[in-house]
């Protein structure tokens, strides 16, 4: 099979770190066209920054490396520092990325890319807030019908929010951009905190990716004793969820998921509920399905998948 291309629309994060890792020791499944970053868990100089350094941890400093946008398309950015550290990447040591970053705009790499590109044939995939995605839908509407699918991580239903009491953080700083996305027509998968909330950092997992003695298992090892420390407090689990690396499974071995078909609509005015991702997981209303909703996986297979493409690096 040939690899599926992609761009991955990333705001790292120490779990977007994991899931640029994961797509890095994939050539052969995923295709990394470029790596177009946006603010959201940290300041856009940051997120960059922290692209750069995953690529050179990678061994991958091939793969382009673009800024898009520094804030949301009309709200006030919210940041996640309490979550991921003042850089976003604590936990190693970090260093100054050799890796320069393009001069072209993230927005317009989306854009150039998909008009090139044959249609059909491009996955984007968000790992952030949809700024960069919904900046380039509403600069260039002619791309939406040559994106293949969108496959993101946001939102939830059952686990509802974790940034407020209904929101999920990613569709939370820019329910305009979701809305604009869940609205575009494409075909869209989710990965809710529903699902992520399954895929848990529980010690014997990190300690076996500290096992690979390789850059790659120390750093993301390194990365996880720091990023759980919160979650474990909040949500008193065994360990932290890994968001972002979903994405990345999902298109390696989609066969560890299981979601439905359902319609998601996403709450823009209610100062109650700015963000809420409302699926129809149920059925019971009249409006289309638009997205396939992830709700379980396997998180051994999940987790097995990890350990082993990133003892490749």
């Amino acid at each position: 099979m040939t690899a599926r291309k992609v761009i991955i629309d990333t705001d790292p994060g120490q779990d977007d770190a994991v899931a640029l890792l994961l797509a890095l020791a994939s050539p052969d499944d995923v295709n990394v066209l470029g790596i177009t970053c946006v603010a959201g868990n940290v300041p856009l100089p940051l997120t960059h920054k922290n692209a750069r350094i995953i690529c050179e941890v990678a061994g991958r400093t091939d793969v382009p490396v673009f800024a898009g946008r520094a804030a949301p398309l009309s709200r006030p950015l919210v940041t996640a520092e309490e979550v991921h550290g003042k850089t976003g990447l604590d936990g190693p040591e970090l260093f100054e990325p050799t890796l320069p970053l393009q001069d072209q705009d993230g927005v317009a790499f989306i854009i150039d890319t998909l008009r090139r590109e044959p249609a059909g044939t491009v996955t984007l995939c968000p790992l952030g807030p949809l700024s960069n995605i919904a900046a380039a839908f509403q600069a260039a509407p002619d791309i939406m019908e040559r994106v293949q699918e969108v496959v993101l991580m946001g939102g939830a239903y059952f686990e509802v929010g974790n940034v407020t009491p209904a929101a999920e953080f990613n569709i939370y700083v820019d329910p305009e951009a979701a809305d604009i996305v869940l609205k575009s027509g494409i075909q869209i998968t989710m990965m809710p905190l529903d699902v992520t909330h399954k895929a848990l950092t529980t010690r014997p997992r990190i300690e076996a990716l500290r096992a690979l003695g390789n850059r790659a298992g120390s750093f993301t090892a390194e990365m996880l004793d720091f990023f759980e420390r919160f979650d474990m407090e909040k949500y008193g689990s065994d360990g932290g969820p890994l968001h972002d690396p979903c994405v990345i499974a999902y298109l390696i071995q989609p066969e560890l998921f299981s979601g439905r078909q359902v319609n998601v609509e996403i709450e823009t005015q209610s100062e109650l509920t700015l963000g809420m991702t409302v699926a129809d997981w149920w059925g019971v209303t009249t409006r289309p399905p638009n997205a396939l909703f992830i709700g379980d996986l396997d998180a051994e297979g999940f987790f097995t998948l990890i350990t082993d493409r990133l003892a490749r690096l």
